[in-house]
């Protein structure tokens, strides 16, 4: 049985804040080490975008994807019809990942250069690389799973808050994509 993802997240995060409590960060070889597992870890992350990437240029899979993209939670859009190729929808995924790394890694040099915070260094070089390997990128592009089932293109939108912003669920049957096309919605057509 496999744990969720948000679970083990929890479960190390409360484990390396036990932890992180008897590392001695005032002494700098110390904190350097972690600064530089840190800095290591991200560099192991865009390593595998990288590949990622080149896998997906690679492949250059043109089988067409529809599906019907929900409007922002209150917006007041109505949804919005998208017909894309797998490769371009690949690709507009990792740069969303790309773009979440970047935010991160902004996010913990203003935490610990400008707040001087120093045990998320420790949790942020462990949790960004998990969650890279739980990616459905990742699933299908470095680790060779097939892209069926729920690596089924499109992904669902992500469980919880987040994914409640986005609007919705991403609706792929053939109701909804014809509907969509009716009403004239998007018709984006990514190449």
């Amino acid at each position: 049985m496999a744990l969720n993802p948000q679970v083990t997240n929890l479960v190390i995060i409360l484990g390396f804040m036990q932890i992180s409590k008897k590392i001695p960060f005032d002494d700098p070889n110390v904190l350097n080490g972690v600064r530089a597992l840190y800095v290591v870890s991200n560099i192991i992350i865009a390593g595998i975008y990288f590949y990622v990437q080149m896998q997906i240029n690679k492949k250059n899979d043109m089988t067409v994807v529809k599906y019907v993209e929900p409007a922002p939670m209150g917006s007041g859009e109505e949804p919005k019809f998208v017909a894309t190729t797998v490769k371009a929808y690949d690709q507009q995924q990792l740069k969303t990942l790309f773009k979440g790394q970047l935010m991160g890694v902004g996010m913990m040099a203003v935490m610990h250069f400008y707040f001087k915070y120093t045990n998320p260094l420790l949790i942020q070089s462990i949790i960004p690389l998990k969650g890279a390997f739980e990616g459905n990128l990742v699933k299908i592009h470095l680790l060779g799973k097939s892209a069926t089932g729920d690596l089924a293109r499109p992904w669902k939108a992500a469980g919880g808050f987040m994914g409640a912003m986005q609007g919705g669920e991403i609706k792929t049957d053939k109701k909804s994509i014809e509907a969509a096309e009716r009403a004239g919605r998007g018709g984006v057509k990514d190449e």
